[in-house]
């Protein structure tokens, strides 16, 4: 009778073992996407408007009459370098990934010449001091042979909110200028922006 009453009380019990031990998985699940796919889950700067915004900016700059103005007058393609893009927004965004896709995008139009950043070259001339001390001679690169820019391309990325009732819209405005180096003359100005309206869908219980 006794064993019976063990018995009875295991199989009682195994729901709710099994329960328990259900509440102690993670629950997580990840799936791999491809990178051109838009997720956009929170309402928040992502990676796919870093690398849109970028790619219609460069294109707008590098299609306006600046650039066509300049190779006439020197007969050779600018150079152009990407300075400060301050974050001005609420969110907190990794600039120096919109930094990058600008990069990309001005390196691959091959219509200007894009030389590295100020971190960067600070890094590569490094490169060089330590050549000079430790490399082949007949492989070391001498000093003083850098490319200075023409241009830079700089600006901001700002935000303005409205929420009310579980709804909330996000305009994000991005603005870039290109600047002549010899005299601070703006040769580009362009705008960006993008409205995004997250609504939180209520729990009923």
């Amino acid at each position: 009778m006794e064993g019976g009453v063990r018995a009875l009380s295991l199989v009682m019990l195994a729901p709710t073992l099994l329960l328990a031990l259900g509440g102690c998985s993670s629950g997580t699940k990840v799936t791999r996407v491809d990178e051109g796919v838009v997720t956009d889950l929170s309402g928040r700067w992502n990676d796919t408007d870093s690398r849109l915004v970028a790619e219609a900016m460069v294109k707008e700059a590098l299609g306006s009459p600046w650039l066509e103005n300049y190779v006439r007058a020197k007969s050779r393609q600018p150079v152009v370098v990407v300075g400060s893009i301050v974050n001005r927004s609420h969110d907190h965004i990794n600039v120096q990934t919109f930094i990058t896709d600008l990069s990309r995008e001005l390196t691959n139009s091959q219509k200007v010449t894009f030389v590295a950043g100020k971190g960067e070259r600070e890094e590569i001339r490094e490169e060089r001091r330590e050549q000079a001390a430790h490399a082949r001679e007949d492989t070391q690169k001498a000093p003083g042979k850098e490319i200075g820019a023409d241009f830079m391309l700089k600006g901001n990325i700002s935000t303005i909110l409205d929420e009310a009732e579980g709804v909330k819209a996000v305009f994000y405005q991005v603005d870039l200028e290109m600047i002549d180096l010899e005299n601070n003359v703006k040769s580009w100005f362009g705008q960006k922006k993008i409205k995004k309206v997250v609504e939180r869908k209520r729990m009923l219980f």
